[in-house]
């Protein structure tokens, strides 16, 4: 499982607004007026691209750090009351078959707004890898229970709508954290609510399906929660100021995935899968 999809109140290292299964579907009536929005997305967004990705950030922007504060004092006291102990029954080591198979669940969903993302961008090549896996694993792994794509060499790509505005030429504005969902920027605020209506796969789901994978997205979470319990204590407990930490890897870590700083070996990526093979 990528750690940058995760959501709940601890550092996540991307603004992409969490699995589909974690908010509920959008009202049904409402689905045609969202995707008739869409193109206006795309003109938008090609007008934008003349001017090229977003310059490179040279300091941490947070003038609402005061704010910010007791959000991460929310967010934290959130996490020790509830999430901590809730993903605590999960146990520890690598996940089990059945965990990650709803972890497997939960991403394959996620995939088609990877793919519209793919396009919006003009990286057409992880658009059609993109595609291609969904395929496989929504066929012959069982509706993404089984990461068949993944056995096969086809990965694919994660990417969301804040990557989209970056690539854009849109800057990553000032550091937010938000409630319960963490570390952010304005960019990526902005990207988070658009990923809401960009993932197809919210208009087709019915029910009981889309409350099957609402149930699969919050449990995925909390899988993730306890498979990174380590990385994630010793920011919100263990830190001097575990704001500041938070924040920092963050910026980070999603300036980086942006490719907004340099790529060499002195590079320590604290979300690294502890379990991988």
């Amino acid at each position: 499982m990528d750690p940058r999809k995760m959501v709940f109140a601890f550092p996540s290292r991307s603004g992409r607004a969490g699995r589909l299964g974690a908010v509920s579907p959008p009202a049904r009536h409402g689905a045609p007026a969202r995707l008739a929005g869409l193109p206006l997305v795309l003109a938008a967004g090609l007008a934008l691209a003349s001017c090229g990705p977003a310059p490179v950030p040279q300091a941490i922007n947070d003038p609402r750090e005061a704010a910010n504060r007791e959000v991460h004092a929310l967010n934290r006291s959130v996490d020790q009351a509830l999430v901590r102990p809730i993903s605590g029954l999960f146990g520890d080591g690598p996940p089990g078959p059945v965990s990650r198979g709803v972890s497997n669940f939960a991403d394959n969903l996620d995939v088609p707004g990877d793919v519209v993302n793919g396009v919006l961008q003009g990286r057409i090549g992880p658009a059609a890898e993109n595609t291609l896996r969904f395929t496989l694993n929504s066929t012959i792994g069982l509706l993404g229970i089984f990461d068949v794509a993944g056995a096969l060499g086809v990965e694919g790509r994660s990417t969301d709508f804040g990557e989209t505005l970056h690539v854009w030429g849109a800057g990553e504005g000032a550091y937010v954290e938000l409630p319960l969902l963490g570390p952010s920027t304005e960019r990526d605020v902005i990207g988070r609510a658009v990923d809401v209506v960009l993932n197809p796969m919210r208009f087709v789901l019915r029910e009981p399906e889309s409350t099957i994978a609402t149930v699969a997205g919050v449990a995925s979470n909390f899988g993730d929660r306890s498979r990174y319990s380590n990385t994630i204590d010793s920011v919100l407990y263990d830190s001097a100021d575990s704001y500041a930490q938070s924040r920092l890897l963050y910026l980070q870590n999603r300036r980086f995935e942006l490719g907004q700083v340099a790529s060499d070996d002195t590079f320590v990526d604290p979300y690294e899968d502890p379990y991988a093979e």
